[in-house]
């Protein structure tokens, strides 16, 4: 799919407070049971690529209660929380509304939604944990995951061919030999591996990887730990695939990363799993020479083991305004059980849990996502991680060490105080 999964958290810009939407405390169980209508919240994504499902959740609970009115509106990314945040300061709320999983943390922190008994959905002991991560807050449960998208390994079988190598790495060794092949036969201006220096979702897959994190709790307190041994360790790592790889601008993200995969003057790319069939797309393959010749791997980590990823993703909530709290759950239910699941995945999605997950590793056109994103990690579910990302931390420190302004030490350093200042600010 196109859309970001991983979206920036848009907390600085939210109008909704805890005395708006209420302290939280009140499970509202069985607030709504006898409610007769419904209003449902989905992005353009369900309208578009499965309208089925939502008329199958429709149909189940209308068989359950006859009469009952269920109306959906849908709305874009870009302009979906602005709406949201303004519906939240009335009485006119949504029942379900549906969140980017980075999104949830900032709505949960200030109250938004209504905590939610997780026993009461299908399969919600083997959610994925980067997706039951991103629902949880302070031991409650504030949403469901919906589906999910990971992270992928893409490489140029022409080109690497070309080099002397005929097949997807196993292994890190045999990556960066592979790597160091193309690099070579190909020269200096070209990035046998195009990894944009500011992409932090590819360098924390290191972090973590190398036994780091972003940040860790102790007693209900958050603190940064980039500049651990381990963080470090990983951090070091991604500096090594930069310098020795990575041939374009230090100073770019990875917004358009497939646009630049598409220009030809790459090896390899590891980004969201839809990357690769996009940058082939006959829009964006300006060389002519990607269509037949991508390919999707799982990615091996410097640990022996894959790298993890992180998971983006949807996930459903009830805000806590709503009547009909309890048919909420019925819907929401409905649409993510396992009839759901299987008609998500059908549709080139993962699924929320890992029962599922585990069936799309039989079948060699999903084998790779399903594997890369069995190790997964989230961000820090703690409340300031919102201005974290507004501040872009994190970019700023990766961009200082690609471009070798700063050791890996002085920036992991830097970065750390900054997080530090603002991670447990509500």
């Amino acid at each position: 799919m196109k859309r970001k999964l991983a979206a920036a958290i848009c907390i600085a810009g939210m109008t909704v407070s805890v005395a708006a939407c209420g302290d939280g405390k009140d499970s509202g169980a069985d607030k709504g049971s006898e409610a007769g209508e419904l209003t449902v919240w989905l992005t353009v994504d369900a309208q578009n690529n499965w309208p089925d499902l939502v008329k199958a959740a429709d149909a189940a609970v209308a068989k359950k209660h006859p009469g009952v009115k269920i109306t959906h509106e849908y709305y874009g990314w870009p302009d979906k929380n602005a709406k949201l945040d303004a519906v939240l300061a009335t009485d006119k709320a949504p029942d379900v509304v549906e969140m980017g999983n980075t999104e949830m943390l900032g709505y949960m922190v200030k109250g938004a939604f209504a905590p939610l008994d997780a026993s009461a959905f299908d399969n919600s002991s083997a959610w994925l944990d980067g997706l039951k991560a991103s629902v949880s807050y302070e031991g409650k449960t504030y949403g469901v995951p919906y589906y999910a998208g990971g992270r992928v390994g893409n490489w140029r079988k022409d080109l690497f061919a070309s080099a002397g190598v005929k097949a997807a790495p196993r292994t890190y060794a045999e990556l960066t030999a592979a790597l160091d092949k193309l690099q070579k036969k190909e020269g200096g201006k070209f990035s046998a591996w195009y990894q944009p220096t500011r992409d932090w979702y590819a360098a924390m897959s290191f972090v973590y990887d190398a036994g780091g994190s972003i940040a860790v709790e102790s007693g209900g307190e958050w603190k940064a730990n980039l500049s651990s041994p381990e963080s470090v360790k990983g951090l070091t790592e991604f500096k090594n695939v930069v310098d020795r790889y990575m041939h374009g601008d230090k100073t770019k993200d990875e917004s358009d990363r497939y646009i630049v995969y598409g220009q030809g003057k790459s090896g390899m790319i590891f980004g969201a799993a839809w990357e690769g069939a996009t940058a082939e797309a006959p829009e964006n393959d300006k060389s002519g020479k990607l269509k037949g010749n991508l390919e999707n791997f799982v990615m091996p980590g410097p640990s022996g083991k894959n790298l993890p990823v992180f998971l983006g993703g949807s996930d459903l909530a009830v805000p806590v305004k709503s009547d009909a709290r309890a048919l909420a759950t019925e819907w929401i239910n409905a649409f993510t059980g396992p009839a759901g699941q299987k008609g998500l995945m059908a549709k080139g999605n993962l699924p929320n849990n890992k029962t599922d997950l585990a069936t799309l590793k039989n079948d060699a056109a999903t084998a790779v996502p399903a594997t890369a994103a069995e190790s997964n990690w989230f961000v820090p579910m703690a409340p300031g991680w919102g201005q974290v990302e507004k501040a872009q931390i994190l970019q700023t420190m990766l961009q200082s060490i690609g471009t070798g302004k700063k050791t890996v030490q002085e920036a992991a350093k830097e970065a750390d105080a900054a997080i530090d200042k603002v991670i447990n600010t509500k």
